[in-house]
């Protein structure tokens, strides 16, 4: 086991919940690394160099339904890029990954990311929190919710600004935003992720329950708490 004062920090919630906002304000503030499995496997499920693969193209079909892609083609790829990451000295943060309990803990053949992670981080450095978001306010959220075309960082939809206040490219929505395919996304969150953090508590690690309702600004200052970060001036 490493010993570190990086962190290892794991986001879940539902779909609107602010992870991915949660953990732009740790990249800004903190200097993690920010591992988005969902805007990874975008890029790669998008790659026209990939157009004629079809392991590549029957994953993307999954992906644009809002159905979770196969745990062993995920696994793989985000364990690949958490080693890379760990070693160049980052603490990293993961917005709602991994996503099943296989990704999570593997199996007799297959290392999970947890065992990855304690490997490379130690078990103490490893935190995960759940944002707690009724249906009723994820479901609102996700109706107005938008990211830059070109960046792809979040927008607020309370600021109802039409381009990003980064680099000025244009807001657009998610494809995986509209109702049905939300509706799906949250059946999965509850049928395949969810199942994660009562292992996880069984397996000794920290999860941590925080009010992800409040502003973003306030739910960031709490999450900085639980990471025993210092205030940033």
């Amino acid at each position: 086991m490493k010993k570190s004062n990086n962190k290892a920090v794991i986001l879940y919630g539902p779909p609107g919940s602010g992870k991915g906002t949660q953990a732009e304000l740790l990249v800004r503030q903190y200097g993690f690394f920010h591992f988005d499995t969902g805007k990874y496997l975008r890029g790669l499920l998008n790659n026209p160099q990939y157009t004629h693969n079809k392991e590549i193209q029957k994953e993307k079909k999954l992906n644009n339904e809002g159905t979770l892609n196969t745990p062993a083609f995920v696994l793989k790829r985000v364990k690949r890029e958490t080693e890379r990451i760990a070693r160049m000295g980052m603490s990293i943060v993961y917005s709602g990954s991994p996503r099943t309990l296989f990704e999570a803990f593997g199996d007799a053949k297959h290392m999970g990311l947890f065992t990855l992670l304690k490997r490379e981080y130690g078990a103490n450095n490893i935190i995960i929190i759940q944002l707690l978001v009724s249906p009723a306010a994820a479901q609102k959220r996700n109706a107005g919710r938008l990211i830059c075309s070109a960046c792809g960082l979040p927008m607020l939809a309370a600021s109802k600004a039409n381009y990003c206040s980064l680099c000025g490219a244009r807001a657009k929505r998610r494809i995986d935003d509209n109702p049905k395919i939300f509706a799906h996304r949250i059946d999965q969150y509850q049928s395949r992720t969810f199942p994660i953090l009562k292992e996880a508590k069984k397996e000794g690690y920290l999860v941590r329950k925080v009010n992800g309702e409040p502003a973003p600004y306030l739910i960031h200052h709490t999450i900085a708490r639980i990471l025993n970060l210092a205030p940033q001036k």
